[in-house]
């Protein structure tokens, strides 16, 4: 061996398990090191130290373990963590989830090499999000509004149209009256090539690549590529946000295969599983990737994160939209029986809710009566679903006329509100124009949450 730690090359391998291979006899190897494999066909391969104790290390291998074995794999540990080199002129690219072109594009020459772990934002030099994002679909923009450096995930189910909402937002969204430079990152972890085809085909379509910036992470790439998906395109959103200037929207899809992977790399680990099986350690390591999202006092750019993910079985108190919700400052949830319905959209505004939203609205920002268009739209559609269910028990000729205007209110809101075309990009002046359309179904003595100067000034007469 050569005496340089960095140089030497081990033939150590005393176990490969899954996407796991354990090196004897190391020194000198630290954690999240880059390791250079060679298996015994010649192939280049690499990986992540996991673990080590005494002379022992862990390595994930990124590409799989398939053609490894014990006696002729040949292992490098580089001494460096992994990295990504970023540019400017990855605008408009497509990479694979480790950040290699895959649009058959040139290389991309670096202007940067940085780690894919990032550097933790200060929570001091922290700038409170009061930007608002106009994404051009009502039930967002008008009722829980995305504010510029926010984290807003959707959760979804099995077969709901969220990937249709995550290409529509991707194309929208733009900061409404600034010059400002905005992207949208886009990280894609564990889809088919079905999903794949039709987000490239959107992308293409629209003329929206040009400001898009894809990682691509396939249902058949090796699970440990998807560990990696996330952290590459955070990584390259920093660097265009806090170093370019820019406002970069990323939008990550599906945190769900994310955290089944994190499952299936602890599984081959023999580690002690928490709830559903899922690793101790995975609300770390959401909030790890979600606090990655923000403003820095003194500079131009920001990150707005916007997660997708499907609950197992439509369930919201499954570990993995339970922890998001406890990390991200709120959440857009899509509902199946809205779906059913034919709505698109499917967005439920009753459990969704924006925590950000009060400091992104208002004069200047979108509209003065902003707010109280959409506490009433809330408080009117929330009563209208009430009188459905007590329609189902004394029919509706029991309601009163009140009542009954409330439950035509809940009807138009859905065919009208809610409902949009997938390429209908409504402005947030269209939004609270149409909330407003709508109230007039309502007798105006129920207008109790917008003031009374909002009525005479916006009200159609």
């Amino acid at each position: 061996m050569n005496a340089d730690i960095k140089t030497r090359e081990y033939t150590t391998v005393s176990e490969v398990s899954g996407p796991l291979m354990v090196v004897e006899g190391v020194e000198g190897v630290a954690y999240n090191e880059i390791v250079e494999i060679e298996a015994p066909t010649g192939e280049h391969r690499r990986g992540q130290v996991l673990e080590v104790k005494d002379d022992v290390a862990v390595v994930q291998v990124f590409e799989g373990t398939t053609d490894l074995n014990t006696l002729n794999t040949k292992v490098r540990f580089t001494g460096e963590t992994a990295k990504i080199g970023v540019s400017r002129d990855m605008m408009g690219r497509i990479f694979d989830g480790t950040g290699k072109p895959i649009d058959g594009g040139p290389e991309i020459i670096p202007d940067k090499e940085l780690d894919i772990n990032g550097n933790p934002m200060n929570p001091a030099s922290r700038e409170f999000p009061a930007e608002f994002i106009q994404t051009g679909i009502s039930t967002i923009d008008g009722m829980n509004t995305l504010v510029r450096g926010q984290k807003l995930p959707i959760f979804s189910g099995s077969g709901l149209p969220h990937n249709d909402l995550a290409a529509q937002i991707a194309r929208q969204a733009k900061v409404v009256g600034s010059d400002d430079e905005f992207a949208v990152i886009f990280a894609a972890m564990g889809i088919t090539h079905e999903e794949a085809n039709f987000f490239m085909r959107d992308f293409e379509r629209t003329g929206a690549l040009e400001k898009v910036t894809v990682f691509m992470n396939l249902a058949d790439d090796p699970a440990i590529e998807r560990i990696l998906t996330p952290k590459m395109a955070l990584t390259t959103a920093e660097y265009m946000a806090f170093e370019l200037g820019m406002h970069v929207l990323v939008i990550l899809t599906d945190l769900s295969n994310y955290c089944e992977a994190l499952r299936e790399i602890s599984a081959a680990r023999d580690e002690v599983p928490g709830r559903r099986g899922y690793p101790g350690y995975m609300y770390t390591d959401l909030a790890g990737i979600y606090e990655r999202a923000g403003r820095i006092a003194g500079k131009e750019g920001s990150i707005t994160q916007m997660p997708i993910l499907v609950m197992p079985q439509d369930d919201i108190t499954h570990p993995i939209p339970d922890l998001t919700g406890y990390i991200t400052e709120g959440q857009i949830v899509l509902s199946r029986d809205i779906h059913r319905k034919g709505i698109y959209p499917p967005v439920d505004v009753l459990p969704s809710l924006s925590r950000l939203m009060s400091g992104g609205i208002g004069d200047e920002k979108t509209r003065d009566d902003h707010s109280g268009v959409s506490d009433q739209l809330y408080s009117a559609y929330a009563e209208g679903r009430n009188l459905r269910d007590l329609v189902a028990v004394v029919g509706e000729d029991a309601l009163t006329e009140r009542d009954q205007s409330f439950l035509a209110f809940a009807q138009a809101f859905e065919d009208e509100f809610i409902t949009q075309a997938k390429d209908e990009d409504r402005s947030i002046v269209e939004t609270l124009d149409l909330g407003w359309k709508l109230l007039t179904i309502l007798p105006k003595t129920e207008l109790k949450r917008v003031k009374d100067e909002f009525i005479a000034k916006y009200y159609p007469e």
